[in-house]
């Protein structure tokens, strides 16, 4: 076990049951070669820790992204969660280095595949998971994705729809637009507004939501991605 010793120190994690890390690195490969050395691979892992993963990322950007619409916070959070940056993710820790692989996916270079890369990271965010339970995994993932996490948040919810609007206008020549509050609707805790962005007497867009200004932005997004004539 000295490899995966060397691996959990890298991990920042010390397992109570080394062998749910044994398993999230073993690939199918090496357990079709190896069967009674690895009763079972990494794929029932990589489904759990998919999951683990994604609620982990949804919640982070939920909550540093107040501003940030469920289509931002989707885009974001694919982006994160995607092949390409798991694998980029697991590069960084060598992963590759600690997986157990059968000789032809050994020899084809599966180490540094990035399928292979992103499903071991899967496998081994749910063995966190159920090692350590909930908030040690999300203090792990968190601390993983630092740097992807940081660049995505700096991109993430930045969209000013409106100073985009007002930029566009002027650089037609346009009057300025101006916001006008269309409805209210709903009880005092479920209050809803309609908001229309004009300029001049042409109304340019039409948004709603749960605040004024959230109901301006949506307003202003509309007349950028529907422009009238």
């Amino acid at each position: 076990m000295a490899e995966l010793a060397a691996f959990e120190a890298k991990l920042g994690v010390s397992f109570s049951d080394p062998l749910r890390l044994r398993q999230a690195l073993t690939h199918s490969s090496y357990l079709n070669e190896n069967p009674l050395e690895a009763p079972e691979c990494n794929e029932r892992l990589e489904f759990l820790g998919d999951a683990v993963l994604g609620l982990v990322i949804s919640e982070k950007l939920y909550r540093d992204l107040p501003q940030a619409d469920e289509g931002e916070m989707t885009k974001l959070r694919a982006a994160l969660v995607k092949r390409d940056t798991l694998a980029r993710v697991a590069a960084a820790i060598g992963l590759g280095d600690y997986l157990y692989l059968g000789r032809g996916e050994e020899s084809s270079g599966g180490r540094r595949k990035k399928a292979n890369l992103a499903c071991a990271l899967e496998a081994v965010i749910a063995a966190v998971f159920l090692d350590q339970g909930p908030a040690a995994t999300e203090d792990f993932i968190l601390r993983l994705f630092q740097e992807e996490l940081a660049h995505a948040l700096s991109q993430g919810g930045t969209t000013n729809y409106k100073s985009r609007l007002q930029e566009l206008l002027q650089s037609r020549g346009q009057s300025p637009p101006v916001y006008h509050l269309v409805e209210t609707s709903g009880p005092d805790h479920e209050r809803r507004f309609t908001i229309e962005v004009r300029a001049g007497n042409t109304v340019l867009g039409r948004g709603s939501g749960k605040s004024k200004k959230l109901a301006e932005t949506a307003a202003a997004r509309a007349a950028l991605e529907h422009p009238r004539d």
